[in-house]
């Protein structure tokens, strides 16, 4: 709201100021600081009103805990300070036009929605369970419609093709270089991807390939189905993770600023030349976004570090996997999730493997066996006696290096 605000004041009056506005770096860093705020002195009266409401955590019978008690009597729901210290600075430094800040508020609202329906029931009907998985999956499966559709068929969702390469960083540095330089703006299944040629692979050449008599003008259907895929795998580690003291909060902001910086280099001509991906205009509006979630999971972290006073939920956790996820697809870079979400990959892989495995031992041998003490994985080494708090700081270094090491893939050729 304020930047639409300042931009016509800037337009109509030319007021001395205004135009700071106009500079994604300055309005990434007010959300980044608003939304911190917002949850520092905030969070603590909402922690005192979800107490004051009995929203208390119903902690597991067979996770070890050194302090299951506390845990148990520790308020939960608390995604929902996440949700309001991202979405209020978005509201007033982003540009509400953008189709991607529309699709990241659609994401944070369905998924916290779908979130807090499932705390709801295990908190207030004693439901351990929450709400059935196969509406989870539903629910998914419908912001996945959403957002693929949009991509894949709205107007102002393009990739900017250079009709002649031959041109150099300090052309494009130049004002308004577009109108030097001969560009389309075309619709297109290409992501970044390292090791492929110019760092791009094409989901239609590669259904193509295997499937020599589709028609690609099909493509969207094998698109929205991709989609969905990354969003439940997201959404899924996401919730796995959040199972210790700060482990989500801390290495979703990891990921959430490494998001932030892939954004604003894919939707800068200048570094997206440099870099050799893909110039998705309009995009570069997310990195205010990324910051402003960034600074609440940071903020969340000021209360979730151990010994935590309050813990996401659902509420949190659903919604900065359903983010996460659609920050990555709106960039183009949502082949490198295994990699920047590598802990979520783990967790996940951990309790699908765990789940497997048993199934397969009990019935070759009629007794289930077990790879892991527990899972997901951090449940299995809490069980070896590893105090909580260490292993969190020892998954957040991985989170960190593995943000570092997609970082590096940009310039893999």
């Amino acid at each position: 709201m304020l930047y639409h605000l300042f931009k016509y004041l800037d337009k109509e009056f030319n007021i001395p100021g205004a135009r700071l506005f106009s500079y994604i770096s300055f309005r990434a860093g007010a959300t980044a600081v608003l939304s911190l705020f917002i949850v520092i002195f905030f969070g603590k009266y909402i922690i005192k009103k979800l107490s004051y409401l009995k929203i208390k955590n119903d902690v597991r019978f067979d996770t070890i805990n050194q302090n299951k008690d506390r845990k148990r009597n520790t308020p939960t729901m608390g995604g929902i300070i996440i949700i309001a210290a991202t979405l209020i600075p978005v509201l007033l430094f982003a540009s509400l036009t953008n189709i991607y800040i529309i699709l990241l508020i659609t994401t944070t609202l369905i998924m916290g929605t779908i979130g807090l329906i499932d705390d709801y029931i295990k908190v207030f009907k004693k439901n351990r369970e929450g709400i059935a998985v196969k509406f989870k999956i539903i629910g998914q499966c419908c912001l996945g419609v959403i957002v693929g559709s949009t991509l894949y068929f709205h107007k102002d969702v393009v990739i900017r093709k250079f009709k002649d390469n031959n041109f150099s960083i300090s052309e494009l540095k130049e004002e308004n270089p577009q109108n030097k330089i001969s560009f389309e703006d075309i619709k297109s299944t290409k992501t970044n991807v390292p090791f492929f040629k110019n760092n791009e692979l094409d989901y239609s050449k590669i259904i193509k390939f295997f499937i020599p008599f589709f028609n690609v003008k099909y493509t969207w259907i094998f698109y929205i189905l991709l989609i969905i895929c990354v969003i439940i795998g997201s959404t899924n580690g996401a919730n796995f993770t959040d199972g210790l003291d700060g482990l989500a909060a801390g290495t979703s902001a990891t990921i959430g600023l490494t998001l932030a910086i892939l954004a604003y280099l894919s939707g800068n001509i200048v570094f997206s030349k440099y870099l050799n991906i893909l110039y998705i205009p309009g995009s570069a509006e997310l990195t205010v976004f990324c910051t402003a979630f960034v600074g609440a999971c940071i903020g969340f972290l000021w209360f979730n570090a151990y010994p935590s006073s309050i813990f996401m939920g659902d509420t949190g956790s659903l919604t900065i996997g359903g983010i996460i996820a659609v920050i990555a697809i709106s960039i183009r870079k949502e082949l490198l999730i295994p990699l920047l979400c590598g802990i979520y990959f783990i967790e996940v892989l951990s309790v699908i493997l765990q789940v497997y495995y048993f199934k397969f031992t009990k019935r070759k041998y009629g007794e289930g066996k077990r790879i892991f003490k527990m899972a997901p994985l951090h449940h299995h080494f809490q069980q070896q006696g590893i105090h909580e708090a260490k292993i969190v700081v020892r998954f957040l270094i991985i989170g960190i290096l593995l943000a570092i090491l997609t970082l590096v893939t940009l310039k893999i050729r």
